[in-house]
């Protein structure tokens, strides 16, 4: 699970500093932002998968720790944007974006025990 982790977020720094080519418009408004957004979900379930399954931390603890990596992580590769690539910029909106998707992410793995029924 740890190696996966390091795998798709490496993959996502990557995919996030590479130059920008010509992006296809796929119609939808905000069509960037819903994108940062899915793939901070992943991330933010990545790493709480490996911090509860394979580091054996409480149920909180890694909701926690995923959420920190997650949201420090974003703020990171946009500030490396800003900084070191020429067809790119930091942009507020995709920290906002990436942040909003963590919290998505925290809610349902919140909402999942919430959700659960005793059996009698």
């Amino acid at each position: 699970m740890f190696l996966i982790t390091i795998f798709y977020s490496l993959a996502l720094a990557l995919v996030c500093l590479m130059p920008l080519k010509k992006i296809p418009n796929v119609g939808v408004s905000f069509a960037d932002k819903i994108f940062h957004s899915l793939t901070y979900v992943v991330l933010t379930f990545l790493w709480f998968g490996t911090f509860y399954f394979q580091f054996k931390k409480g149920k909180i603890k890694a909701i926690v720790y995923a959420s920190i990596i997650s949201i420090i992580f974003g703020i990171i590769v946009e500030v490396l944007q800003g900084v070191f690539t020429a067809t790119r910029q930091a942009d507020v909106y995709d920290v906002l974006a990436n942040s909003l998707g963590v919290l998505f992410a925290v809610s349902l793995l919140l909402l999942k025990n919430i959700n659960t029924v005793k059996k009698l």
